[in-house]
């Protein structure tokens, strides 16, 4: 999973150092390695699962405007900067993951990312930018990806937009608006992972 698995920073946390780090699979930094913190929760999504993923969006991913709700160490959102999108924001709770992005970041001189330090609910509380492309790896057993999903349906999405859903393989599908067709589908391990595009 690209994210951290607690919803609060913990003192643990804010004093993780990156021992760890991400591949990114393809694009113009391909085989870039990106140090990941060690923290406790923090566990990047799996190349496997990571490339499956992209696959799925590699006819949509170039220029699109994407945003990664829980971006954790990153793992999806600097896949999407390498592969041509054209703005990345990332929306990270843990303090410490969201100041290694922005270290990532600066790595990359990837001015087109935007590292927001936020609980993604309440940013997605009030519409403002419409995004193309959206990853909702969320934390499990909170109920996160449901939430998200509904606050998303409420003027964030363009025409045309899709959504990547990530949650725990024994759930059943998260319920969405009408508009939302599934249009790609797998299980892995403990995840289950659809994209869904509006119709």
């Amino acid at each position: 999973m690209s994210k951290a698995r607690r919803q609060k920073p913990n003192k643990a946390s804010s004093k993780a150092k990156a021992t760890n780090s991400i591949r990114l699979i393809a694009g113009k930094h391909r085989g870039r390695k990106l140090p990941v913190l060690d923290a406790e929760g923090l566990r990047p999504t799996t190349d496997r699962v990571k490339e499956t993923l992209f696959n799925w969006l590699m006819v949509y991913i170039q220029d699109s405007i994407c945003l990664d709700c829980f971006a954790g160490a990153g793992s999806l959102g600097f896949e999407a900067f390498s592969r041509g999108a054209e703005q990345v924001t990332m929306l990270e709770l843990n303090k410490a993951a969201a100041n290694q992005l922005n270290e990532n970041k600066a790595q990359l001189n990837a001015n087109n990312i935007n590292v927001e330090h936020t609980d993604t609910t309440q940013y997605l509380s009030q519409p403002n930018t419409c995004f193309d492309i959206v990853f909702v790896d969320p934390p499990f057993r909170q109920n996160l990806a449901q939430q998200t999903i509904n606050l998303l349906a409420n003027g964030w999405l363009n025409a045309g937009a899709l959504v990547y859903v990530e949650t725990e393989a024994e759930l059943a599908a998260p319920t969405t608006p009408e508009n939302w067709q599934i249009i790609k589908e797998k299980k892995a391990g403990q995840v289950a992972c659809r994209l869904y595009q509006l119709t």
